[in-house]
Protein backbone atom coordinates (compact mmCIF):
# COMPACT_ATOMS: atom_id res chain seq x y z
CA UNK A 1 0.00 0.00 0.00
CA UNK A 2 2.92 2.58 1.00
CA UNK A 3 4.39 1.91 -2.33
CA UNK A 4 1.26 2.32 -4.31
CA UNK A 5 1.07 5.70 -2.25
CA UNK A 6 4.35 6.56 -3.38
CA UNK A 7 3.81 5.74 -6.76
CA UNK A 8 0.72 7.76 -6.96
CA UNK A 9 2.13 10.93 -5.29
CA UNK A 10 5.25 10.20 -7.83
CA UNK A 11 2.82 10.42 -10.91
CA UNK A 12 0.73 12.94 -10.02
CA UNK A 13 4.10 14.93 -9.21
CA UNK A 14 4.67 14.46 -12.70
CA UNK A 15 1.71 15.13 -13.80
CA UNK A 16 1.45 18.68 -12.66
CA UNK A 17 5.42 19.35 -14.02
CA UNK A 18 3.72 18.54 -17.40
CA UNK A 19 0.93 20.64 -17.02
CA UNK A 20 3.11 23.39 -15.69
CA UNK A 21 5.44 23.33 -18.39
CA UNK A 22 3.03 22.89 -21.04
CA UNK A 23 1.20 25.72 -19.55
CA UNK A 24 4.18 28.11 -19.52
CA UNK A 25 5.06 27.62 -22.90
CA UNK A 26 1.90 28.63 -24.34
CA UNK A 27 1.88 31.68 -22.16
CA UNK A 28 5.18 32.09 -23.72
CA UNK A 29 4.27 31.88 -27.35
CA UNK A 30 1.07 34.17 -26.55
CA UNK A 31 2.64 36.79 -24.73
CA UNK A 32 5.57 36.93 -26.81
CA UNK A 33 3.38 37.74 -30.59
CA UNK A 34 0.02 38.95 -29.25
CA UNK A 35 1.45 42.55 -29.97
CA UNK A 36 1.84 41.57 -33.68
CA UNK A 37 -1.61 40.47 -33.88
CA UNK A 38 -3.55 43.02 -35.96
CA UNK A 39 -0.44 45.18 -36.77
CA UNK A 40 0.05 47.70 -39.28
CA UNK A 41 2.84 46.59 -41.01
CA UNK A 42 4.60 49.19 -43.45
CA UNK A 43 6.03 47.99 -46.31
CA UNK A 44 5.76 43.99 -46.14
CA UNK A 45 7.35 41.80 -48.61
CA UNK A 46 3.90 39.61 -49.11
CA UNK A 47 0.72 38.17 -47.38
CA UNK A 48 1.61 34.87 -46.77
CA UNK A 49 -1.49 32.41 -46.43
CA UNK A 50 -1.22 28.96 -44.76
CA UNK A 51 -2.94 25.85 -45.69
CA UNK A 52 -6.15 24.37 -44.30
CA UNK A 53 -7.54 21.89 -46.86
CA UNK A 54 -9.11 21.63 -49.47
CA UNK A 55 -12.32 19.03 -50.25
CA UNK A 56 -13.66 18.06 -54.03
CA UNK A 57 -11.36 21.14 -55.27
CA UNK A 58 -12.89 23.58 -53.23
CA UNK A 59 -10.84 25.10 -49.58
CA UNK A 60 -12.78 24.15 -46.39
CA UNK A 61 -14.46 26.92 -44.93
CA UNK A 62 -11.59 27.76 -42.72
CA UNK A 63 -9.39 28.04 -45.56
CA UNK A 64 -11.97 29.94 -47.71
CA UNK A 65 -11.75 32.66 -45.19
CA UNK A 66 -7.71 33.14 -44.91
CA UNK A 67 -8.14 33.51 -48.54
CA UNK A 68 -10.53 35.97 -48.14
CA UNK A 69 -8.56 37.80 -45.96
CA UNK A 70 -5.54 37.51 -47.67
CA UNK A 71 -7.89 39.13 -51.11
CA UNK A 72 -8.68 42.41 -48.44
CA UNK A 73 -5.63 42.98 -47.37
CA UNK A 74 -3.73 42.72 -51.41
CA UNK A 75 -6.61 45.03 -52.30
CA UNK A 76 -5.87 47.46 -49.38
CA UNK A 77 -2.58 47.75 -50.70
CA UNK A 78 -1.09 46.02 -47.40
CA UNK A 79 1.31 43.97 -49.26
CA UNK A 80 1.82 43.38 -53.60
CA UNK A 81 2.35 39.96 -53.08
CA UNK A 82 0.12 36.84 -51.79
CA UNK A 83 2.19 33.35 -51.46
CA UNK A 84 -0.06 30.87 -51.17
CA UNK A 85 1.55 27.72 -49.24
CA UNK A 86 0.35 24.25 -48.84
CA UNK A 87 0.16 20.59 -49.74
CA UNK A 88 0.58 19.46 -53.26
CA UNK A 89 1.52 16.13 -52.53
CA UNK A 90 0.21 14.49 -55.30
CA UNK A 91 -1.42 15.12 -58.89
CA UNK A 92 -4.77 14.26 -57.44
CA UNK A 93 -4.30 16.96 -54.30
CA UNK A 94 -3.21 20.05 -55.01
CA UNK A 95 -4.30 22.58 -52.24
CA UNK A 96 -1.99 25.97 -53.66
CA UNK A 97 -3.90 25.43 -57.29
CA UNK A 98 -7.21 25.59 -55.72
CA UNK A 99 -6.10 28.59 -53.23
CA UNK A 100 -4.90 30.48 -56.05
CA UNK A 101 -7.84 29.85 -58.21
CA UNK A 102 -10.30 31.07 -55.53
CA UNK A 103 -7.98 33.90 -55.00
CA UNK A 104 -8.16 34.87 -58.71
CA UNK A 105 -11.78 34.10 -58.56
CA UNK A 106 -12.05 37.36 -55.52
CA UNK A 107 -10.53 39.77 -58.17
CA UNK A 108 -6.63 39.45 -57.46
CA UNK A 109 -4.06 38.85 -60.53
CA UNK A 110 -2.53 35.66 -61.28
CA UNK A 111 0.99 37.13 -62.18
CA UNK A 112 0.51 38.54 -58.12
CA UNK A 113 0.06 34.90 -56.38
CA UNK A 114 2.99 32.49 -55.55
CA UNK A 115 2.48 28.86 -54.75
CA UNK A 116 4.54 26.95 -51.83
CA UNK A 117 3.46 23.67 -52.82
CA UNK A 118 5.44 21.90 -50.40
CA UNK A 119 4.13 24.05 -46.98
CA UNK A 120 3.31 20.59 -45.26
CA UNK A 121 3.69 22.35 -41.91
CA UNK A 122 3.75 26.01 -40.72
CA UNK A 123 7.15 25.48 -39.62
CA UNK A 124 7.30 24.78 -42.73
CA UNK A 125 5.77 27.51 -44.64
CA UNK A 126 7.49 29.75 -42.54
CA UNK A 127 11.19 29.23 -43.41
CA UNK A 128 10.53 28.47 -47.32
CA UNK A 129 9.02 31.99 -47.50
CA UNK A 130 12.31 33.24 -45.64
CA UNK A 131 14.72 30.90 -47.55
CA UNK A 132 13.31 30.72 -51.13
CA UNK A 133 10.98 33.63 -51.65
CA UNK A 134 13.38 35.84 -50.11
CA UNK A 135 10.78 37.73 -47.95
CA UNK A 136 11.50 39.53 -44.89
CA UNK A 137 8.86 41.24 -44.05
CA UNK A 138 5.30 38.94 -44.11
CA UNK A 139 1.71 39.40 -43.18
CA UNK A 140 0.52 36.24 -42.11
CA UNK A 141 -3.24 34.94 -42.21
CA UNK A 142 -4.85 32.02 -40.99
CA UNK A 143 -7.18 32.01 -37.29
CA UNK A 144 -6.22 33.61 -34.30
CA UNK A 145 -6.05 30.21 -32.33
CA UNK A 146 -2.96 29.27 -34.88
CA UNK A 147 -1.49 32.76 -34.97
CA UNK A 148 0.34 32.90 -32.24
CA UNK A 149 2.14 29.73 -32.99
CA UNK A 150 2.73 31.03 -36.76
CA UNK A 151 4.12 34.50 -34.97
CA UNK A 152 6.04 32.93 -33.04
CA UNK A 153 7.85 30.61 -36.12
CA UNK A 154 8.38 33.63 -37.78
CA UNK A 155 10.19 35.81 -35.06
CA UNK A 156 12.51 32.65 -34.10
CA UNK A 157 13.24 32.77 -38.28
CA UNK A 158 14.09 36.15 -37.88
CA UNK A 159 11.11 37.60 -39.93
CA UNK A 160 9.71 40.64 -39.37
CA UNK A 161 5.80 39.78 -39.53
CA UNK A 162 2.09 40.56 -38.63
CA UNK A 163 -0.92 38.89 -37.56
CA UNK A 164 -3.66 38.65 -39.84
CA UNK A 165 -6.90 36.62 -37.98
CA UNK A 166 -9.35 35.47 -40.29
CA UNK A 167 -12.07 34.46 -37.74
CA UNK A 168 -14.48 35.00 -40.13
CA UNK A 169 -16.92 32.13 -39.51
CA UNK A 170 -18.01 29.76 -36.76
CA UNK A 171 -16.10 25.91 -37.30
CA UNK A 172 -17.07 22.76 -36.39
CA UNK A 173 -14.51 20.69 -34.07
CA UNK A 174 -13.28 24.11 -33.25
CA UNK A 175 -12.54 22.91 -29.51
CA UNK A 176 -10.68 19.86 -31.00
CA UNK A 177 -8.67 22.48 -33.11
CA UNK A 178 -7.25 24.63 -29.66
CA UNK A 179 -6.72 21.25 -27.73
CA UNK A 180 -4.65 20.25 -30.59
CA UNK A 181 -2.69 23.71 -30.55
CA UNK A 182 -1.93 23.81 -26.96
CA UNK A 183 0.31 20.76 -27.91
CA UNK A 184 1.48 21.81 -30.90
CA UNK A 185 2.94 24.96 -29.33
CA UNK A 186 4.91 23.12 -27.29
CA UNK A 187 6.19 20.95 -30.44
CA UNK A 188 7.18 24.52 -32.31
CA UNK A 189 8.89 25.74 -29.26
CA UNK A 190 11.42 23.79 -29.24
CA UNK A 191 11.33 22.68 -32.81
CA UNK A 192 12.89 26.38 -33.05
CA UNK A 193 15.34 26.28 -30.60
CA UNK A 194 16.87 22.95 -31.55
CA UNK A 195 16.43 22.44 -35.82
CA UNK A 196 18.86 23.59 -38.01
CA UNK A 197 17.34 26.62 -39.18
CA UNK A 198 17.60 26.55 -42.81
CA UNK A 199 15.53 25.27 -46.01
CA UNK A 200 16.63 22.13 -47.83
CA UNK A 201 15.91 23.58 -51.33
CA UNK A 202 18.53 25.64 -52.97
CA UNK A 203 16.45 27.27 -55.28
CA UNK A 204 15.15 31.65 -54.41
CA UNK A 205 12.54 33.08 -56.32
CA UNK A 206 11.95 36.52 -56.38
CA UNK A 207 8.50 37.61 -55.18
CA UNK A 208 9.28 41.04 -57.88
CA UNK A 209 8.72 38.44 -60.69
CA UNK A 210 5.89 37.00 -62.38
CA UNK A 211 3.74 33.98 -60.29
CA UNK A 212 3.09 32.57 -62.81
CA UNK A 213 5.92 31.75 -64.14
CA UNK A 214 6.91 29.52 -60.98
CA UNK A 215 3.30 28.09 -60.92
CA UNK A 216 3.96 24.63 -61.21
CA UNK A 217 7.72 24.68 -60.19
CA UNK A 218 8.84 21.79 -57.86
CA UNK A 219 10.83 23.72 -55.08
Amino acid sequence: MKKLKKLFLILSFLVICIGIIITSLNLFVYQSTKKQVNQDMQDADCILVLGAGVRNNKPTPMLRDRIKEAVTLYKNKKAPKIIMSGDHSSDEYNEVAVMKSYAIKNGVPSSDIFLDHVGFSTYDSLIRARDIFQAKKVIIVTQDYHLYRALYIAQSLGLEASGAPANLSHYPGQPLREAREIIARCKDVLNCFVTHQSSQSQTTISLDGDGDQIHNQAI
